[in-house]
């Protein structure tokens, strides 16, 4: 089992930042990639960014050049930093873990929202 919680969810204006935590604690050495997923009113949960326990990264076009991952291995913890943020960035914020022995993982999700 792995646990994930989350912190550091809020409001913003447009073009503000805001700067997403993880920490995951639990069965952790199984952990592989962990990163965030989103989901606004009415739309489908989307992949917002990930990182391998590599350092391999991957992000949505929709936020590439304003958001970044970093990942702690020593703390098992993740980050998204999120810079130049837009209206349409407003969602519920989840992190998520997934485990090289399968199973994925949730946080319990933390609202951003980004006012215009």
């Amino acid at each position: 089992q792995v646990q994930l919680v989350e912190s550091g969810g809020g409001l913003v204006q447009t073009g503000g930042s805001l700067r997403l935590s993880c920490a995951a604690s639990g069965s952790i050495l199984t952990i592989y990639r962990m990163g965030w997923y989103r989901q606004a009113p009415g739309k489908q949960r989307e992949l917002v960014a990930a990182i391998t326990s590599g350092g391999t990264t991957n992000y949505a076009d929709s936020v590439k050049g304003r958001f970044t991952i970093s990942r702690d291995n020593a703390k098992n913890a993740v980050s998204l930093q999120m810079n130049s943020m837009k209206p349409e960035d407003t969602a519920v914020y989840y992190c998520y873990a997934d485990r090289s022995i399968g199973g994925t993982y949730w946080g319990q999700g933390t609202q951003v929202t980004v006012s215009s």
